[in-house]
């Protein structure tokens, strides 16, 4: 009874509200709102084996197929939900955007028999200063979905670069660009894998980490994130 009495008083002062539009939430919401929820922007690419994603990659390096579960726009209820888990260690955002994302893909042809989830990894320093990866986060996400195995050992960063926000296509390639190592190779032969990020722009990081992942004979590399920039 005071442990209810004590959660009514901080709901009363400290509404939770909505990490997507800030609005507060109804006692049978979580997290996210109803509405948002219903009118999250989805993209639909994880059917369309030739996405406007997916050409970003022409030319460059082999994927099997590439996908962002929502679009991406400035001050958008997606970019409230990115913002909750990069800048406000809100990590069920995180979680949340990885469960719509799994969803997403769960049924879709292009992403069957997949064995392992690989989030892109940050610098250890970088990630103790942030307390978590927030790819790590989204790729729990569809983990909790598709029950597909978390590699997170694989890939690492060697090098602590700047953030990529305000760089140009060129500038985001040279920050990536020879950045990440990989172990225990042998184990990804002949596997097919899903790299994991929260948001596709250039596709830059994405590249260079699947550049790292194609020297294991044999693999097969898809990509997905959470969003996209808008249509």
């Amino acid at each position: 009874m005071r442990i209810g009495f004590v959660n009514s008083l901080l709901e009363l002062f400290y509404p939770s509200v909505c990490a997507a539009c800030g609005n507060p939430l109804f006692r049978w919401e979580h997290l996210v709102c109803t509405h948002c929820r219903s009118f999250l922007p989805k993209t639909g690419y994880e059917l369309n084996p030739d996405n406007p994603l997916a050409r970003l990659f022409y030319g460059k390096v082999q994927l099997k197929a590439v996908t962002a579960c929502f679009f991406f726009s400035k001050d958008g209820k997606v970019q409230g939900l990115i913002h909750e888990l990069k800048y406000r260690n809100n990590t069920e955002a995180g979680i949340f955007l990885g469960q719509e994302l799994g969803m997403s893909i769960k049924e879709a042809p292009l992403f069957q028999d997949l064995d392992y989830l690989i989030p892109i990894p940050l610098h250890p320093k970088r990630e103790r200063e942030r307390g978590y990866n927030q790819s790590m986060m989204i790729a729990q996400g569809i983990a909790e979905v598709t029950s597909i195995p978390i590699g997170g050992d694989f890939l690492y960063r060697k090098v602590n670069t700047v953030t990529q926000t305000h760089k140009s296509k060129e500038e985001r390639w040279h920050n990536v660009k020879d950045i990440f190592g990989l172990r225990h190779a042998e184990q990804l032969k002949g596997k097919s894998v899903l790299l994991i990020d929260d948001v596709l722009t250039t596709g830059s990081t994405l590249e260079s980490c699947a550049r790292v992942l194609s020297t294991v004979p044999a693999i097969t590399i898809s990509c997905a994130t959470a969003a996209c920039a808008g249509n």
